[in-house]
């Protein structure tokens, strides 16, 4: 019986992605090279895999000016990400979520201060019962480890079966079957690019999603 949903962050709830990469496209050639997508995926959803600081770094043959970067970005993307709304439908999903009683939770390799913040300056933060994040697991242990979403089905009191999960990407998918999760893929403008058939099921915006189509896809 399905009790709970969690949803991954970053591209999934927020599609705060695309900006960022747009941004680092813009610092690489500003500094004579390019920004692989290639390179970007890797980091997605996860925390250590990719580097930007060190790759542009590497391809300079130089440090770089990391503060420098960082004030750059903000200005590039700052005003962008504070702005971004809720993906097409997820207002939708998390009202009828709370209308069945379903509980809500959200797995992320970002920060608490990254995912709270947003999700205040959205008015969501009330829609969730559990918020974990790589503050709670430790940056090794994010995705594609399982423990954000074991960690997120023990604040929430439910079994792997019972939930289901909303992600963008190929580490949080693979972070959530780890879990014993069922996962459906939602991809957007960057990570449409990934290879995302590990998940169970695949839509294109959460306005696809009806719930009760959902019950009977988990034990």
């Amino acid at each position: 019986m399905l009790k709970a949903l969690i949803f991954d962050f970053d591209g999934t709830l927020l599609d705060t992605e695309t900006p960022e990469f747009e941004a680092w496209q813009t610092i690489y050639r500003e500094h004579g090279t390019e920004l692989a997508l290639t390179d970007w995926l890797e980091g997605v959803g996860t925390w250590y895999a990719f580097d930007p600081y060190v790759d542009l770094s590497q391809k300079l043959g130089h440090t770089v000016d990391q503060d420098a970067i960082k004030a750059r970005l903000k200005t590039l993307h700052g005003d962008v990400l504070l702005g971004i709304p809720p993906r097409d439908g997820v207002l939708h999903v998390l009202d009828a979520a709370r209308a069945r009683g379903l509980k809500l939770g959200v797995a992320s390799s970002s920060s608490h201060a990254w995912v709270d913040g947003h999700l205040a300056r959205r008015n969501l933060m009330g829609y969730f019962d559990a918020i974990k994040c790589r503050d709670d697991v430790g940056n090794q242990r994010t995705k594609p480890q399982p423990d954000l979403y074991l960690a997120v089905l023990d604040a929430l009191g439910v079994s792997a079966t019972e939930a289901i999960a909303f992600e963008d990407s190929l580490n949080g998918i693979k972070s959530a079957k780890a879990a014993g999760v069922y996962v459906i893929a939602i991809s957007n403008s960057i990570t449409r690019h990934m290879q995302l058939d590990l998940a169970e099921k695949r839509v294109e915006s959460f306005e696809a999603v009806r719930l009760g189509e959902l019950d009977g896809l988990v034990a």
